[in-house]
C-alpha cells in the first residue's frame, strides 16, 4: 500500500471508531483505515488531474481559542481547537457552508478534500469547513488526559464549540443569513450533526447524520444481534450454517475456558502471554469475537480476508474439521493479515493503556472515548442473550468495571448518565426538522439510529447490504447499486434544502 499520508487519516479515523470491543477490533480498524485512505487519495488525485490547469490552493489550517468550559466563562481556562477551511469550490459571496464535524479521533485537512460531502460541495459551490473535536488530535491541552481535565469532555461542550466556530467563520468571511449552513457527520459525529441541528436550529439549516447512534444504551445487545443476523444473511455471503458454526465454535471455547484448559487455549490461539487472570480469558474471548464483529461492521471495506463471505466460507468448510478448529484457522488468518506474531490478551496491559495520560496527537483517542462511554453513552456490546453467537464472557459487568477501574465511575452513575443523554437529546425520536439519517443495514450501529421517517423533514435512508458510514466515502465505480441510489437521494435532499433556504431563509 505504501506509506500512509498523514493528512488523510482524520476523516477516515472518524468513521471507524464507535466500538468498545477488544484489542483486535482496534487493530482491524487501522487496517480498514489504510484501505480507505488509499482509495480516498486516489479519488483526490484523480479530481486534481481533471481540474488542471486550474489553480488549486491547499486547505488552510488554523486554531481557535475556545473556553474549556462554555457553561462557566468565569472559569477562565482555554484550549486551542484545530480547524480546516477549503475555499476551492465556494461561490462567493452567497454560496453555502458545509460543516464537517470531527469525532473521537484526530482530524486533518482530508476532511475538506474528499468524501461524498466534498463531491456535493463542488456541485453546490460550498465553502467547506471542518472542526476537530475537543480533547482529540491536537485540540487538547498538555494536561488534557488527566482525570481532572476530562470533566470538560462532553457532547454538550462539543456542540458549544461548534456554535463558537460558526461565529468565527461567519465573522472571518462576512457571512450573512444568505449563506446556508449544512452539517455532516458519521458515527458519533453523525449524532453531533443531528444534535447541532436540534439544539442550534438558528445556526445550521439542515444536517446529514450518517450511521448516527443517537439513542444511548447501556447494554447494547442489539449490536451482536445485527452481527448474528448478518452472519446468516446470504446477501452478504452469510448463511444459517455459518451462524450456527460460529456459535458452536465459541461454545467450545467457553467449555475449555470453564474447564481450565488454559495452556491448550494459549497454544491454539497464539497468546502472547499466559492467561493468568480471569480477565485475561475475557480478553481472549473478546479478541476472537472482534474478528467477526469487525467483518460485519466493515464488510468489503478493506479488511484482508475479513468479509462476511470469506469468514463464512471458512466456518462452513467441511474440510477444516470442527467449528473450534475453524475458529483457530480464522484467528491464524487474522494474525497473518495483521502481521502479528501472537494475540495480546493481557487485561492489565489493556488497563494500563486506558489509564495512561500521555498525549497522542494523532489517531484514535481510546482513553477519551472510553470516558465518554462512561459519562454519556454506554454502548457496551454484550453477549448475554440467546441470540448472540459469541462467548458468554462478553458481559456488561466486565465493561462497566473498566469505568470504575480507570475513572472511578461506578455502574449506577454510568446508567444515570445514559438516561440523561437520551432525555437531553430525545434518543431516536429527537423531534427536529431537516435531518437526514443515513444507515447501512449491515452496520450494527444502525440499531441505535433513526430508521423510519419521523416527519416530513426528519427523514431516514436505510441502505441494503452496506456497512458503517459507507455513504460518506468517495464514490467508486464498483459501488453497489443501493449505495449509489442512496447517495443520489442524499444529494437530492441537500439540493432541496438549499433551494428552500433561497426561497425562505428564515424557515424554521
Amino acid at each position: 500500500m505504501g506509506r500512509p499520508v498523514p493528512w488523510a487519516l482524520g476523516l477516515l479515523l472518524s468513521l471507524l471508531i464507535l466500538a468498545e470491543a477488544g484489542r483486535n477490533f482496534r487493530l482491524l480498524k487501522q487496517q480498514v483505515l489504510r484501505a480507505r485512505e488509499v482509495q480516498a487519495m486516489k479519488e483526490t488525485v484523480s479530481r486534481r488531474r481533471l481540474l488542471r490547469p486550474a489553480p488549486w490552493r491547499s486547505p488552510s489550517e488554523g486554531s481557535l481559542r475556545q473556553p474549556l468550559d462554555h457553561f462557566n466563562r468565569q472559569q477562565g481556562q482555554i484550549f486551542n481547537q484545530r480547524f480546516w477551511i477549503n475555499e476551492e469550490f465556494w461561490h462567493r459571496p452567497a454560496g453555502p457552508v458545509f460543516l464537517y464535524i470531527g469525532g473521537e479521533s484526530s482530524l486533518s485537512q482530508f476532511s475538506v478534500l474528499a468524501g461524498h460531502h466534498m463531491e456535493m460541495a463542488q456541485k453546490y459551490g460550498a465553502l467547506a469547513v471542518a472542526l476537530e473535536h475537543r480533547f482529540y488530535g491536537a485540540s487538547i491541552n498538555p494536561d488534557g488526559l488527566q482525570d481532572a481535565s476530562l470533566r470538560f469532555l462532553s457532547s454538550q461542550q462539543a456542540l458549544a464549540d461548534l456554535a463558537s466556530f460558526h461565529l468565527f467563520v461567519t465573522q472571518k468571511y462576512n457571512l450573512t443569513r444568505n449563506n446556508t449552513w449544512i452539517c455532516f457527520g458519521g458515527s458519533y459525529p453523525g449524532s453531533l450533526a443531528a444534535w447541532f441541528r436540534l439544539k442550534f436550529p438558528h445556526l445550521v439549516f439542515a444536517a446529514v447524520a450518517s450511521s448516527a447512534p443517537v439513542r444511548a444504551q447501556l447494554d447494547f445487545t442489539g449490536y451482536n444481534q445485527v452481527v448474528a443476523a448478518s452472519l446468516s444473511d446470504p446477501v452478504v455471503g452469510g448463511s444459517a450454517q455459518c451462524r450456527e458454526a460460529v456459535a458452536q465454535a465459541f461454545s467450545a471455547l467457553d467449555q475449555r475456558l470453564h474447564a481450565g484448559r488454559l495452556s491448550e487455549l494459549e497454544k491454539d490461539f497464539r497468546s502472547c502471554g499466559p492467561l493468568t487472570e480471569p480477565d485475561d480469558r475475557g480478553e481472549l474471548a473478546s479478541n476472537l469475537a472482534d474478528i467477526f464483529m469487525g467483518a460485519v461492521q466493515y464488510n468489503n471495506e478493506g479488511f484482508q480476508g475479513g468479509t462476511v463471505a470469506k469468514l463464512c466460507g471458512i466456518m462452513t468448510d467441511t474440510g477444516l474439521g470442527s467449528p473450534y478448529q475453524k475458529l483457530i484457522a480464522i484467528n491464524n488468518g487474522f494474525l497473518e493479515s495483521m502481521a502479528l506474531p501472537c494475540m495480546e490478551n493481557s487485561h492489565q496491559r489493556a488497563l494500563a493503556e486506558l489509564r495512561s495520560a500521555n498525549l497522542t496527537l494523532s489517531g484514535v483517542g481510546e482513553r477519551q472515548w472510553y470516558f465518554q462511554t462512561c459519562t454519556e453513552f454506554g454502548y457496551y456490546q454484550t453477549c448475554e442473550d440467546a441470540t448472540c453467537p459469541f462467548s458468554r464472557l462478553l458481559t456488561l459487568s466486565a465493561q462497566l468495571d473498566l469505568c470504575s477501574q480507570v475513572f472511578g465511575i461506578g455502574p449506577e452513575r454510568v446508567g444515570e448518565a445514559v438516561t440523561f443523554t437520551n432525555e437531553y437529546y430525545g434518543a431516536d425520536h429527537p423531534k427536529a426538522s431537516r435531518i437526514l439519517f443515513v444507515n447501512g443495514d449491515i452496520d450494527p450501529w444502525h440499531a441505535l439510529s433513526v430508521l423510519k421517517n419521523q416527519s416530513r423533514s426528519e427523514l431516514a435512508i436505510l441502505i441494503n447490504g452496506t456497512s458503517h458510514c459507507a455513504n460518506m466515502n468517495p464514490s467508486r465505480p464498483t459501488d453497489p447499486l443501493p449505495l449509489v441510489l442512496a447517495r443520489e437521494r442524499i444529494d437530492y435532499h441537500v439540493g432541496d434544502w438549499l433551494s428552500l433556504a433561497r426561497k425562505a431563509p428564515s424557515a424554521p
